[in-house]
């Protein structure tokens, strides 16, 4: 598969999500944005916005194995990783593989979740493998987690760990949509229940193949020196406690270039960058708490930083 190819396949993904996700090109377009990164998304919205279909669509779209876990405070870690049981004939225990075995594992409401099992999550998240008494066990290739959450505020959740914030690549808000597609919801019976039957028009090698295609898409020194003082000058930011780490740069540099390959690019332009910015830095930022009393959000601390940063030279659209 070229380039060309790839592309095309990406814009049949994309239609193909957006048959049955109304009013949502935007956020779709960020997930197969971090689709192509390798890296997993925390969607958080209230209930009833549609989280679990556009993942749902996603799964649909590219084939593969597809695992959903609705988090509630009973869930244990290895309900999610699997156990290990012993098996009379064969005298030995056997590994029953949890959910998480699979290309695309959408966990529901995470922050629902004991700590403890949210914590089940990171080595899955970071390692791409699973421990099970003592036994490792290899994810398959590609494996992306997304989770869902309802506001930290609501009743019954708890907040996730600083350390599993930090292996998202990135945060999307849903919101409403826009009061045509809503009212095309209404008036079009099983809606929502579309993406179960959408066909696949990709395969899961053909998302792995892509990823290595998008990795290889051209940063500019130019470039990478402006999201460098962009990841900087979070922690030089008067309103932030904790500033953008490294991590987050490396993240940050991953999915401008998947965004660019994604609008058939070669090569990223400082737009990509401040396109991802506040999906891929918002959540990692920590402010101090005057500024939270005060209304601040990191995505304003974001704005703030991008207006004094200036674009490299010959780079302007």
């Amino acid at each position: 598969m070229d380039h060309h190819a790839a592309m095309q396949l990406l814009d049949q993904i994309r239609q193909n999500m957006e048959s049955c996700v109304y009013g949502k090109k935007e956020e779709i377009a960020s997930m197969l944005t971090a689709m192509l990164a390798g890296g997993h998304v925390l969607i958080e919205d209230v209930p009833g916005t549609g989280k679990t279909q556009l993942v749902k669509s996603l799964a649909m779209s590219i084939g593969g194995v597809f695992h959903r876990i609705q988090c509630n405070p009973d869930l244990l870690p290895t309900d999610i990783t699997g156990v290990s049981i012993y098996h009379p004939k064969l005298e030995e225990f056997v590994f029953r593989p949890g959910p998480i075995m699979a290309n695309l594992l959408l966990t529901d409401e995470i922050n629902r979740a004991t700590t403890k099992t949210q914590s089940a999550l990171l080595e899955a998240m970071e390692e791409r493998k699973v421990s099970v008494d003592g036994e490792t066990h290899v994810l398959p290739h590609p494996f992306m987690l997304f989770a869902t959450q309802n506001p930290i505020e609501f009743e019954g959740t708890y907040s996730l760990p600083e350390a599993q914030l930090d292996r998202f690549l990135m945060k999307i808000n849903l919101g409403y949509p826009d009061e045509a597609s809503e009212k095309r919801l209404v008036l079009e019976p099983g809606a929502s229940r579309a993406a179960e039957s959408l066909q696949a028009v990709a395969t899961v090698e053909d998302v792995a193949h892509m990823q290595k295609l998008a990795e290889t898409v051209h940063l500019e020194s130019t470039v990478a020196d402006y999201l460098i003082a962009l990841i900087r000058g979070t922690r030089q930011h008067s309103a932030v406690l904790l500033g953008a780490s490294p991590r987050a740069a490396v993240a940050l540099s991953s999915a401008a270039k998947a965004y660019a390959f994604l609008n058939h690019r070669s090569f990223v332009l400082p737009d990509d960058v401040k396109a991802m910015a506040p999906l891929v830095l918002s959540h990692r930022l920590h402010l101090r708490s005057e500024a939270r009393m005060h209304g601040t959000t990191t995505v304003q601390v974001l704005q703030d930083v991008l207006r004094q940063l200036p674009v490299p030279v010959g780079m302007e659209r």
